[in-house]
């Protein structure tokens, strides 16, 4: 077998991205990059405590990391990886741009793109593969002044490189990806960006990535005993509220246990997972109240869109999004928030392991940290559901693997 292709994560979150590349087979980590220590110790956990994933330089602690502190106090370590890594993966994180969300054009979140690009100059990787959310690619409108768009931004800054002589420009391509076209349970669109060093082209256009990717989906999920388009049901069927037991990482709250796998794709995830609990599968604890208006909605609301607003009054509910979800269709985009959803056939919301599903993590990935949080808290802490919701679903990080593996190996 070829020696694995290096790469460092970037934004790296719970390794969402990370695991697609180790499921590949074709790919070693270099380090990862993540600010939020309870992201980091999910990864850390899982792929490299359990996995030796990752080689981990000397110079550099094993821990949660922000981007701008790891280029002021690395900037020599950092160059001397030049020639030595194949790829720089992963995206900012993408709230001061989602359309879900507020959407700030000033977001100090976005300000990290250009940490990115600092990064891509510093190492000079062969190959970039930039993730980010459909937002990315739109103008932000301020009275009515349109705003930047920050794809284009990222696209032409990496194009033409630097003015300084060691930095080299890339050829970009940037589409946007539907995954649940590439058999996610879970219709999310996102802005992919691929980026190969001009000086290694030769004649290799970064759009070829899009064009294999589609082209050998349908192959690379047969060979997974699945199809392209997977259902809610057929995502998460074996984890409905049949059997239960007391929850092994919090007092008081219950967890489930696995029933017999309904699908392939089931089957696909769970693997070799041993006993029957699965991680992370603790139900929250609605009130009767609750329950009770979940039935009502599981009942009469129109599945995978928002409550109508008569539907809003009769509850007198304020939030903005509740959605009642279809077992025969993909989700909607899971966002971190697990009150935004009811599932398809129990009046609760989803527990953590149901998030990873639709997600495409496997079952042996354990998730660390408190299962939520709210309030100001948000902005300092990243649970498990938030984790989830802000990772690349695995799956399509697979398929992403092997076709940049093969772009590389020309």
């Amino acid at each position: 077998m070829k020696e694995k292709k290096t790469y460092i994560d970037l934004f790296a979150g719970c390794g969402g991205l990370s695991l697609g590349l180790f499921n590949s087979g074709h790919w070693k980590g270099e380090f990862a990059v993540e600010k939020s220590p309870d992201a980091f110790k999910t990864l850390e956990y899982n792929l490299i405590i359990r996995n030796n994933h990752f080689e981990w330089p000397n110079w550099l602690p094993q821990s949660n990391h922000d981007i701008n502190e790891l280029i002021r106090k690395y900037p020599n370590e950092l160059r001397q990886l030049r020639g030595k890594i194949d790829m720089v993966a992963g995206g900012p994180p993408c709230q001061g741009f989602s359309t879900a969300g507020r959407r700030e054009e000033n977001d100090s979140r976005n300000k990290l793109i250009k940490s990115y690009i600092k990064f891509v100059r510093l190492v000079q990787p062969k190959i970039i593969f930039f993730e980010n959310v459909k937002g990315f690619t739109q103008k932000f409108s301020r009275n009515k002044i349109k705003g930047k768009v920050y794809s284009e931004y990222v696209q032409n800054a990496l194009n033409r490189g630097s003015k300084s002589l060691d930095a080299l420009g890339y050829n970009v391509f940037g589409d946007l990806v539907d995954f649940s076209k590439f058999g996610v349970p879970q219709k999310r669109t996102r802005f992919i960006l691929v980026g190969i060093r001009k000086d290694i082209t030769k004649g290799i256009d970064p759009k070829n990535f899009f064009d294999k990717v589609n082209n050998d989906k349908t192959k690379f999920l047969a060979n997974k005993g699945i199809g392209i388009t997977i259902s809610l049901e057929d995502a998460i069927s074996d984890l409905l509220r049949i059997e239960e037991t007391e929850s092994s990482d919090t007092k008081s709250f219950k967890t489930g246990l696995y029933c017999e796998p309904k699908s392939n794709y089931q089957k696909l995830l769970k693997g070799d997972v041993k006993g029957n609990i699965p991680n992370s599968h603790r139900f929250a604890q609605h009130r009767p109240k609750t329950i009770k208006k979940f039935q009502y909605i599981l009942k009469f609301a129109e599945k995978n869109k928002p409550l109508s607003n008569k539907l809003k009054q009769k509850f007198n509910l304020k939030k903005r999004t509740l959605i009642p979800l279809s077992a025969n269709l993909p989700t909607p985009t899971i966002t971190t928030l697990p009150d935004d959803y009811i599932h398809y056939c129990e009046p609760r919301i989803f527990t953590v392991r149901e998030y990873a599903r639709i997600q495409s993590f496997n079952d042996w990935y354990e998730f660390k940290g408190k299962y939520t949080t709210g309030g100001k808290l948000r902005k300092h802490e990243v649970p498990r559901y938030s984790q989830i919701g802000n990772a690349i679903p695995p799956l399509f990080g697979e398929q992403a693997a092997l076709t940049l593996n093969d772009i590389l190996n020309g």
